[in-house]
């Protein structure tokens, strides 16, 4: 087929550029704002507010991205033209105004002016124009560099990571282990559901070990965030997306860490974390600290548990279901029927702690649980000070730990808790407190805290 006069004329002006499409309507200083509210921890639809795009472009940013940005997010240089020079001299060219006094007015040469009309033109319809939206959507695909993974381009790195990553397992003789069929959907693993079984070695552990196994192949070099990359990032040509499956994490799509930071409780506030904690309740000197937690099971069954750092004494609380679970919906902002929620948790605690006195309740340690959530009147009805650990913390409970750990020999995991009755809670505690202990020196639980009772009665 020919090509028309005015086609020729537009490939004469500008060159071999054609126009690949539609330009996009995100400019890059959009994209710019998403990302770096994304890194300060906000969601994905709150970043796209401030972009000023969609809550859907935002989420479809982020998943086609894998969670990383694409684009640096440094701001450009001052040697280039900028969106809003851009804009002017689409206003001054609409006005007949010169390239030279365009120049003058952006205080640019008059060859940047004459080359960014050019070059970065319009052409749709077969006419020639300047519109600021379609020269700076050219000028940043211009500008992109597009690069081969190391991945993509060598095959022995990308078998062995792959291998080290996805691989089968086998048995001693050599035998291949397949595991469970798991179906990839996309998304992360659900809680309680089989995973894919897979040699499962970290990007960290495949790049070091390549120094190892190929201490002379300058070539078989990696780093751990490239592997990253090649499995969060779609269009990189190395490796399948799927294969995340594979990580230790399971996780579909890499989550800032500002937003793991911000995940902590919003009634947890900074003069009640575990950094405000007095000092005489870490070196363990006077008693009436407590650390509490619950233990869960199956069908959302809980029990309550807290320990005396001191001494190791053991209280359990009584979660029973309240009136109406599993069978009439839950009420909007009600209480949580399963019996763990924040009002059955707070008056679980209140009632048993204040059967002590006074000075053997001077502190209770929680996680950011949204069962605390009423601590303010656990205080005011105990007299106990709260404080919280740190999200995803739990050695700074390292007692209470220790002792769930000890607990699950009477409530295993993924049985039904709702079937022990509250002597049976008492039962398990007095076998607990009565167990001489190492740390005690074999003194029991029991004995300790009465050594502490006696001289206050």
């Amino acid at each position: 087929m020919g090509v028309s006069k005015a086609a020729e004329a537009i490939r004469a002006m500008r060159g071999q550029m054609w126009s690949p499409g539609r330009p996009s309507t995100a400019r890059r200083r959009d994209r710019i704002q998403f990302w770096n509210a994304i890194a300060e921890g906000a969601s994905s639809e709150d970043a796209a507010g401030k972009a000023s795009v969609s809550p859907a472009v935002g989420s479809r940013w982020f998943r086609r991205a894998g969670g990383i940005p694409p684009i640096s997010l440094a701001a450009t240089s001052g040697r280039y033209l900028s969106f809003a020079e851009r804009e002017e001299i689409a206003i001054l060219r609409a006005q007949d105004v010169g390239i030279r006094e365009i120049a003058r007015h952006l205080e640019r040469s008059p060859s940047t002016i004459s080359r960014e009309l050019r070059r970065n033109a319009s052409t749709h319809g077969g006419v020639v124009s300047y519109r600021a939206t379609t020269a700076q959507w050219h000028a940043e695909r211009r500008a992109s560099r597009p690069k081969i993974s190391k991945l993509a381009s060598n095959d022995g790195l990308r078998e062995y990571v792959q291998d080290r990553l996805a691989g089968k397992i086998t048995r001693h003789d050599g035998t291949l282990v397949s595991g469970p069929d798991v179906r990839w959907i996309g998304r992360r693993h659900g809680r309680r559901q089989d995973r894919r079984w897979a040699r499962s070695w970290s990007p960290e552990q495949i790049s070091n070990r390549l120094r190892m196994d190929y201490a002379d192949d300058e070539s078989m070099r990696i780093s751990h965030e490239a592997i990253y990359q090649a499995l969060y990032i779609q269009g990189r040509g190395a490796l399948r997306r799927e294969l995340v499956a594979c990580l230790r994490t399971g996780r579909a799509l890499r989550v800032p860490h500002a937003r793991t930071r911000g995940r902590g409780k919003k009634f947890v506030a900074p003069e009640i974390m575990i950094s405000e904690r007095p000092i005489e309740a870490d070196d363990r000197a006077v008693p009436g600290h407590w650390e509490g937690d619950l233990i869960l099971g199956l069908g959302s069954s809980a029990i309550g548990t807290l320990v005396e750092r001191t001494t190791r004494f053991t209280m359990l609380l009584h979660l029973p279901r309240m009136e109406g679970h599993g069978k009439k919906a839950r009420a909007k902002n009600g209480p949580a029927l399963a019996g763990h929620g924040a009002e059955a948790v707070r008056q679980a605690i209140a009632s048993t702690i204040t059967t002590l006195p006074r000075q053997l309740r001077r502190s209770l340690t929680w996680d950011q649980g949204a069962e605390m959530a009423q601590h303010v009147q656990l205080r005011i009805d105990t007299g106990l000070a709260i404080y919280f650990c740190d999200p995803h913390s739990p050695w700074q409970r390292g007692t209470n730990e220790n002792t769930n750990g000890l607990l699950r020999q009477y409530f295993p995991k993924g049985t039904n808790l709702t079937r022990y009755c509250r002597d049976d809670l008492d039962a398990v505690a007095l076998a607990l407190n009565s167990r001489p202990r190492k740390t005690l020196d074999w003194k029991t639980p029991a004995e300790a805290f009465q050594e502490f009772l006696n001289p206050i009665c």
